[in-house]
């Protein structure tokens, strides 16, 4: 049976600690990732994808999670305002808030407000979040970068 943190528009993406920075923005040049964060925030009229704001806006990468086989493949971007990617990357948010680099409770009011929900609900739905991350993270995992693995294969025919 589904719960309320399951039909969620903004959710907490935890990717496994095994593969932290193991990403396409990784293996390709700056100018080939400029290229798809431009695209991606054209397709979504320089907009956040989710809430709809306007300003500063950050390419996302969209990753599945194949937890049998432990293959994590990237399926696509979205455009995300800065507190948005926060609440995505909510275990980053907690450092930079704990360096006084960033307003945590502000994230939070952002997750409730986006979601019409509880304090209770985001709670639930983090703690589910980090279950899910530490189960993951006991695993190595297989990264599939999909259709962009060839933007490897031409960038390191270039170099």
């Amino acid at each position: 049976m589904k719960s309320k943190t399951d039909k969620l528009k903004l959710a907490i993406e935890l990717v496994p600690s095994t593969s932290w920075y193991d990403n396409l923005r990784k293996y390709i040049s700056k100018k080939d990732w400029d290229k798809i964060r431009k695209r991606t925030y054209v397709e979504y009229g320089h907009r956040c994808g989710i809430c709809g704001a306007e300003g500063r806006l950050n390419c996302h990468e969209i990753w599945e999670y194949d937890d049998k086989k432990h293959i994590q493949k990237l399926i696509g971007f979205i455009a995300l305002c800065d507190m948005c990617h926060h609440v995505k990357h909510i275990g980053l948010a907690g450092i930079l808030s704990s360096e006084g680099k960033l307003d945590y409770e502000k994230v939070v009011e952002h997750f409730m407000e986006v979601n019409n929900c509880d304090k209770r609900i985001f709670e639930k739905h983090r703690e589910r979040a980090f279950d899910e991350w530490r189960e993951r993270s006991q695993h190595e995992w297989h990264v599939d970068l999909g259709e962009y693995k060839d933007m490897i294969k031409s960038a390191s025919k270039k170099g």
